[in-house]
């Protein structure tokens, strides 16, 4: 889909990009070998034509900031394919809901392979380096819950990756709520211990785990990890879904995952991979 993009060029919006997709080019490679459509003017065509070739460039170089400075934050879906072997999926607790007052917990991340747990006061300090590598993020609801904690911790960590939010994808695609209800709307199931657990149930876990319940961490750390693991399957959901709507009018359904609703193994204790 992102050779198939056009809106992340200066000047060009929505309408114009259907325009191009209409009269026949649907991806970079046809701008070049197929005449423009009429009404469009010369410099904007000659402004597509430069812009097309920084991006394939940068899409080369694997330069993943160009796309997330130039994407538009709602199409940064169209990256998941191309920068999906350099993905992080990831979700945080916390000790509750306020910036100012409340702290990170546990951060589960996954990169489509591996998952790693990090926790406060044992391995939390790692995060940034374990996201070194990471070109694409996924997180749900992360834009406005999850990133703002994770700069308040560390001030210094580069969070410059494409950011798929799943929240807006999803609710694009007709899916409402929370990612708990999300799931339970495409057949995604949890796993009999974690089952009806939600955020406040993170915090609680947390502080009985401080009052010396270590088999409340690992509660925890499953609940975490399967809200982390269960973003690929909706990812999938959500670019698929996206991508028909956007190139054909169509629509997919959760159905198109069938093999991928099954609640996921228990999640590793502590950082181990």
């Amino acid at each position: 889909m992102l050779r198939e993009t056009f809106v992340h060029i200066p000047g060009v919006g929505y309408r114009t990009e259907e325009r191009l997709w209409r009269s026949g080019i649907r991806t970079w490679d046809d701008f070049a070998e197929r005449s423009k459509p009429r009404r469009l003017p010369a410099r904007v065509a000659h402004r597509i034509a430069d812009e097309i070739a920084r991006s394939d460039e940068a899409l080369r170089r694997r330069r993943h900031r160009y796309f997330a400075r130039n994407l538009p934050a709602r199409d940064h879906w169209r990256a998941w394919p191309e920068f999906g072997d350099a993905v992080a999926y990831l979700d945080i607790e916390t000790t509750g809901l306020s910036l100012g007052r409340d702290a990170v917990t546990v951060v589960g991340v996954y990169d489509g392979s591996a998952r790693r747990s990090f926790i406060q006061g044992d391995d939390l300090e790692e995060l940034p380096s374990a996201l070194e590598d990471a070109k694409l993020l996924v997180t749900f609801n992360g834009s406005r819950f999850d990133v703002p904690f994770l700069r308040k911790a560390f001030p210094r960590m580069h969070l410059d990756q494409i950011h798929l939010d799943l929240v807006h994808p999803l609710r694009r695609l007709g899916f409402v709520g929370g990612l708990k209800a999300i799931e339970s709307q495409v057949g995604i199931l949890r796993g009999e211990e974690t089952t009806g657990l939600g955020g406040f149930d993170a915090v609680r876990l947390w502080r009985a785990y401080n009052r010396g319940d270590d088999d409340a961490l690992d509660l925890l750390l499953e609940y975490n990890m399967e809200d982390v693991v269960n973003l690929e399957p909706l990812a999938e959901l959500a670019y698929e879904g996206l991508r028909s709507l956007c190139l054909d009018g169509g629509f997919v359904t959760a159905d198109r995952l069938p093999d991928r609703t099954r609640p996921p193994s228990r999640a590793p204790h502590k950082s181990r991979t």
